[in-house]
């Protein structure tokens, strides 16, 4: 029966990668503290919600400028169907929309391959190790920012192959609005690099100044004016757009300066090569005498490729940053590799990226033993049950995987995406157990208990951290405030210590501070009947 199994049809491996892709996505998708980015967005949505203002983001009551409201609103869409505000509602969209992102490049794909290259393509993203590990356990925006932008990067090709102009710039623009929206400026320049190197591309520049373009345009102000025009009934400030071009400066030259720069230059490359294992290795196809004439043999491969290219200078530019900003250009690579992988078979850098791949599934399934041998993960609930759920079909993919060498990038993909079930069980709940965001959950949730039909301030000095802000937010049910004017007297507010070594107050409680020196803040009342204003206090 055994033998058997290496002439399975593909479309049973793609049901198959189908199944495990839910339990691989979803087990134990809450069960982490936020990471301070996540809570950001947690916040700012309970804060709307909260509020009942949907046009204007806050944190704290005061306005935030770093991130326009779309992807706030799509928790909020989620806080309102469950009816509930926690990690897991807030990491479905996450979810959700990576699967999403997946269909979309085997749509595309499928235009120009066979169903098993799409379908590769699709997974070949999904199990990357940066996202399979960590990005796709997060309530973050980059993973809907990028499916949305991986979109109108399609849109360009396919309506620009069709002729479609008008098409082409309605939809690119619509897009990018709906870029625009989740995370402001990035979105125009990507549009404007693609466009304008394809038209240059395809010697069609005059395209670009026609009413059409125009028109595609004018998608683009009225999604984002039309917003802007509300917000400013609430807020009529230069520091909207000045904290969104903030945020899209700060990680750059601009502010990181030059030689930060010229060293990132040279050291991107292998970080990027580094978080997206195993399928980065295949870069290896690359290094071959006629990469340049088998790449331009396919219209679509070059097209990712140059705008790949193109576009990935803004990162590679940019001296801080982190490999989820880089996720809208991963498939456009990536379909580059699988591309030439398979038109080389049998050359000497199919057989080293093959070599590499047989190490990577040798050591997983070594690794799938840990539990017979480690007291901690025996203590997990049910280990035994767990190990063995995972280690057959684990075993079972890398019996495909040596024995069915025409499907060995996509049983690679199903080997990665079990070795995630077995993470999920084993190594979550062991990293939430060592992990200081649970502390910062707990003592914050401790302190908004205390003080849930009570006021509570924060003082106007205090370095707040998102996750403990989230949480006691959340916990106390209403918007906690910094007392930036006025402390009401025997009012109590939470303060850093290490900022108010002269200020009298009686200690109350203390909650847990994640990436500061001063590891735990005060929460407090000042002593006698004294009062805080903003000249002092009284």
């Amino acid at each position: 029966m055994i033998n058997k199994l290496k002439d399975i049809d593909n479309r049973w491996l793609y049901i198959a990668a189908v199944l495990i892709l839910i339990p691989a996505l979803f087990i134990n998708l809450g069960l982490m503290s936020f990471i301070d980015d996540e809570a950001i967005r947690a916040l700012v949505a309970l804060e709307m919600k909260m509020s009942g203002n949907y046009i204007v983001p806050t944190m704290h009551g005061a306005f935030y400028y770093s991130k326009p409201p779309l992807f706030n609103w799509i928790l909020i869409i989620f806080y309102n169907l469950s009816g509930v505000v926690n990690e897991w509602t807030t990491r479905i969209p996450t979810t959700l929309a990576l699967m999403g992102y997946g269909y979309t490049i085997f749509y595309y794909f499928r235009k120009h391959f066979d169903t098993y290259t799409a379908v590769v393509n699709a997974f070949v993203l999904i199990t990357c190790g940066r996202i399979l590990f960590w990005d796709s356990m997060l309530g973050l925006i980059d993973i809907t920012y990028s499916w949305v932008t991986f979109t109108a990067f399609m849109v360009v090709f396919h309506e620009f192959k069709k002729g479609n102009f008008l098409r082409l710039f309605v939809l690119s623009y619509l897009l990018t609005g709906i870029g625009f929206m989740l995370k402001g400026f990035p979105s125009i320049l990507f549009q404007g690099f693609t466009l304008l190197t394809w038209f240059l591309v395809e010697k069609q520049f005059k395209k670009l100044f026609t009413w059409k373009h125009i028109l595609g345009g004018l998608v683009f102000v009225a999604i984002v004016g039309s917003y802007y025009f509300f917000y400013f009934n609430y807020n009529q400030t230069e520091r909207v757009f000045e904290g969104l071009a903030q945020q899209s400066t700060t990680r750059t030259f601009i502010d990181q300066g030059w030689w930060n720069t010229f060293e990132h230059l040279f050291t991107f490359p292998f970080e990027m090569l580094y978080h997206f294992l195993p399928w980065s290795l295949l870069i290896i196809h690359f290094v071959r005498k006629d990469i340049r004439s088998q790449i331009q043999e396919n219209r679509f491969i070059f097209y990712l490729l140059v705008i790949f290219l193109v576009n990935i200078i803004v990162y590679w530019t940019s001296p801080q940053v982190y490999p989820r900003y880089v996720l809208m250009h991963a498939p456009l690579l990536f379909g580059v590799f699988v591309y030439l992988h398979q038109k080389n078979k049998g050359s000497l850098q199919f057989k080293l990226a093959e070599g590499a791949f047989f190490l990577f599934v040798a050591v997983f399934v070594g690794i799938s033993f840990l539990p017979f041998f480690m007291k901690d993960l025996q203590d997990q609930p049910n280990y035994l049950l767990k190990t063995i759920v995972v280690m057959i079909p684990l075993f079972l993919s890398a019996y495909l995987f040596v024995v069915k060498k025409d499907s060995r990038l996509l049983l690679l993909a199903i080997f990665l995406l079990i070795a995630r079930v077995g993470f999920n069980w084993f190594v979550l709940p062991e990293r939430n157990a060592e992990d200081s965001g649970a502390i910062v959950k707990e003592t914050s949730v401790e302190i908004g208990n205390q003080y849930k039909d009570k006021p509570l301030y924060i003082f106007n000095n205090t370095r707040m951290q998102p996750a403990n802000s989230f949480y006691l937010t959340v916990t106390k049910g209403e918007i906690i405030h910094f007392c930036r004017d006025t402390l009401p007297q025997g009012a109590p507010f939470i303060l850093d210590p290490s900022r108010n070594e002269d200020l009298e107050y009686q200690k109350l409680g203390e909650i847990y501070m994640r990436h500061l020196d001063q590891r735990y803040f005060d929460v407090g009342k000042l002593r006698g009947n004294k009062e805080i204003r903003n000249e002092g206090i009284r």
